[in-house]
């Protein structure tokens, strides 16, 4: 008869627990046009009455507020976000950040370095895409924002969020060990120099800036320095109208957002 280890029965109880805390991601609670990001085992108020979030919480039930009001329970997506992330300043949009992670190839087992996190939609979108992301962010309480908002997104165990300035700690950075570098900065262009130090061979730049000026300098130095197959798109849409007097482009939503620079390290 084999005896029973009560001990280890306790550490991988113990461990599973970890690991389903660790698991849980937030969840949106929809009513209408009204949307609540929440955690699983949170209690949220609202005009509607109180409802208590059950930690085994999934996508597609409905829950009920003491006053028997309902929210249907939905997946957060990636560009859930950039709705509901708290805001230091303007986050990169849904569209730039698809170009960004479907021109570099982001994928699951990629290291990126990020300088110019901001809110850190980009960070977290490209976490999420399996990626094992460090981004930097110059202002402390922006860097602050950012860590609660990667808590949020469920990527807080792959974003590193470190407070300072790129260009100060490159130095202390491992060579060769990122597999794309993406700078939303305003001396992006100083901090492209030193892109073929930190990429593994192959890997990619993307640079986003909103002006001209700053990108023309990004491209520069990028020649400077040896990269290849340098590139700079502007990123642009038109939304389309449709109604009973005919169909055009929409004159109401931004079309253009900024300029995108992708290059490769050969």
């Amino acid at each position: 008869m084999t005896g029973r280890d009560t001990d280890g029965d306790d550490s991988a109880a113990a461990d599973l627990e970890s690991e389903s805390e660790s698991d849980r991601v937030p969840v949106l609670l929809v009513r209408g046009d009204r949307e609540f990001l929440v955690q699983p085992g949170e209690e949220m108020g609202t005009d509607l009455g109180v409802l208590e979030v059950p930690e085994d919480v999934q996508p597609g039930q409905t829950l009920e507020t003491h006053l028997e009001e309902e929210f249907q329970v939905r997946r957060l997506r990636g560009p859930d976000l950039f709705h509901h992330f708290e805001r230091t300043g303007a986050p990169m949009v849904p569209r730039d950040i698809g170009l960004v992670i479907g021109e570099t190839g982001i994928a699951r087992g990629d290291r990126v370095l990020d300088a110019g996190t901001g809110t850190g939609v980009l960070a977290a979108m490209m976490a999420r895409a399996g990626a094992e992301v460090t981004t930097y962010e110059r202002k402390g309480d922006f860097a602050d924002v950012a860590r609660e908002n990667m808590d949020l997104g469920g990527v807080s165990d792959t974003v590193d969020v470190r407070t300072g300035d790129l260009l100060e700690n490159v130095e202390a950075l491992e060579s060769s060990s990122f597999d794309v570098l993406t700078l939303d900065t305003g001396d992006a262009d100083e901090a492209i120099a030193h892109a073929p130090d930190l990429l593994v061979e192959g890997g990619f730049v993307a640079v986003y800036s909103p002006f001209i000026e700053s990108t023309r300098a990004v491209v520069e130095t990028a020649r400077e320095v040896g990269l290849s197959n340098i590139r700079t798109r502007e990123t642009i849409q038109r939304e389309m109208q449709f109604d009973d007097r005919g169909s055009r482009p929409s004159t109401a939503p931004v079309g253009h957002t900024g300029y995108l620079t992708l290059a490769r390290n050969e």
